[in-house]
């Protein structure tokens, strides 16, 4: 089935808040509900994955069209971003990381 029908099958079949994974680690498509002024529709959710396979924020970034999509590319690659995190990681303390999953006891036979 190709890209865009599924896609379809998907704004009509699926759950309000449904969350569909896709191959690209960190990208899922998310179905939004109908309001009173607009149908069902799906978005773009953005949230790239840690070296433990974690989500690295509690929610991501929804894009639901290329506008937005050039907008959040146009301010990510601005030099003045880069400088503005930097000045932040001096100034705030070291974060801990999030939890990391116990690895299981692996019994050597």
């Amino acid at each position: 089935m190709e890209l865009s029908e599924q896609l379809r099958t998907f704004i009509d079949e699926g759950q309000d808040w449904e969350r569909k994974p896709t191959s690209v680690k960190g990208v899922s498509i998310i179905r939004l509900p109908k309001t009173k002024n607009r149908p069902a529709s799906l978005a773009i959710d953005i949230n790239p994955i840690n070296e433990h396979g974690v989500p690295m924020k509690k929610k991501g970034i929804m894009l639901m069209n290329a506008v937005e999509l050039a907008a959040f590319r146009a301010a990510f690659n601005n030099e003045r971003v880069d400088n503005l995190i930097k000045a932040l990681e001096e100034v705030l303390p070291e974060r801990r990381m999030a939890a990391q999953p116990a690895k299981p006891e692996i019994l050597q036979i």
